[in-house]
């Protein structure tokens, strides 16, 4: 009986811990990643590329982006500016199938993408792709440009509409 009531303690403050360090960002803070090799830094398993994934576990997205939707109807025409936007603006680093596989991906760190695996993650909402399109890489210390200074903010939708596509 003892044993059992120590076993249980144990396992719950083990449980406790784990929780504990999920809800906090699992320790990820501004400063992290840093000293970790490419493939930390870079894509995990599935080729999708975790910096962003953990800064928004660790700090959440810019408030003035959380909650925003797409106010664009999922139209032909929507999804063709869509794709001549990915086609001018982010092919050289994603390449043309979003796989993060362009002729500008080589040498970056962290490495560009794969679209077509992160746009499939719970986290991709509309609030998180228009953060990402609109601040680039500046929060995550990744290459990608700000798009909110050389797109419109309906090009932006246009954009992600395009994106869940791929």
């Amino acid at each position: 009986m003892k044993s059992t009531l120590i076993m249980a303690v144990a396992l719950g403050g083990l449980l406790f811990t784990a929780l504990a360090g999920a809800q906090m960002g699992g320790g990820m803070g501004p400063g992290m990643g840093q000293g970790m090799g490419r493939s930390m830094m870079g894509r995990g398993p599935e080729g999708v590329s975790i910096v962003r994934h953990r800064f928004v576990m660790a700090n959440g997205i810019d408030k003035k982006y959380a909650g925003k939707r797409n106010p664009l109807a999922l139209t032909d025409d929507n999804l063709r500016a869509g794709k001549a936007l990915f086609d001018t603006n982010c092919v050289v680093c994603h390449g043309t199938s979003g796989k993060g596989d362009g002729p500008g991906a080589k040498g970056l760190n962290p490495a560009p993408a794969d679209l077509t695996a992160a746009i499939a993650m719970p986290i991709a909402g509309n609030a998180y792709l228009d953060w990402t399109l609109s601040e680039g890489g500046v929060p995550v210390g990744s290459a990608m440009p700000p798009f909110k200074a050389s797109l419109s903010e309906e090009d932006i939708w246009k954009l992600v509409l395009y994106l869940r596509s791929l």
